[in-house]
């Protein structure tokens, strides 16, 4: 007997809330079920496909946009240097006092989602 998945449409933000604390529970799941995996998968792309649409990335700058995914995810500096490893380091990156080193856009990419290309882009740093 195969097991019934029902699956919502991610159109606002409850609804997004909703499928982002699912997809971290399947994500923890250490046996998930063939069914589970398909249910992952598919809360993936409804996410993907409402953050491409209610949180766009602005174009150019990296700093800006790891504020603004910062904000959207209620994040704050302490938070950033938590990813980061250390609290000088987040503080001189969102200040532009430094330019991000490589290993912080990875960590950045990995913990808050922003492509590497956004994160690769030249912004002017204070002098």
């Amino acid at each position: 007997m195969s097991q019934v998945i029902k699956i919502q449409p991610v159109v606002s933000k409850s609804d997004y809330h909703s499928a982002m604390k699912r997809i971290e529970v399947l994500m923890d799941s250490e046996n998930k079920s063939k069914t589970e995996d398909l249910e992952l998968e598919t809360l993936f792309i409804l996410v993907e496909n409402y953050e491409e649409e209610h949180f766009p990335f602005p174009s150019a700058d990296p700093i800006e946009a790891i504020k603004f995914r910062m904000e959207q995810e209620g994040l704050s500096q302490t938070d950033l240097a938590k990813i980061l490893g250390s609290k000088n380091r987040a503080s001189e990156y969102l200040n532009r006092k430094i330019p991000l080193s490589i290993h912080a856009m990875r960590k950045i990419k990995e913990a808050l989602g922003i492509s590497g290309d956004i994160l690769l882009q030249k912004y002017l740093t204070k002098k």
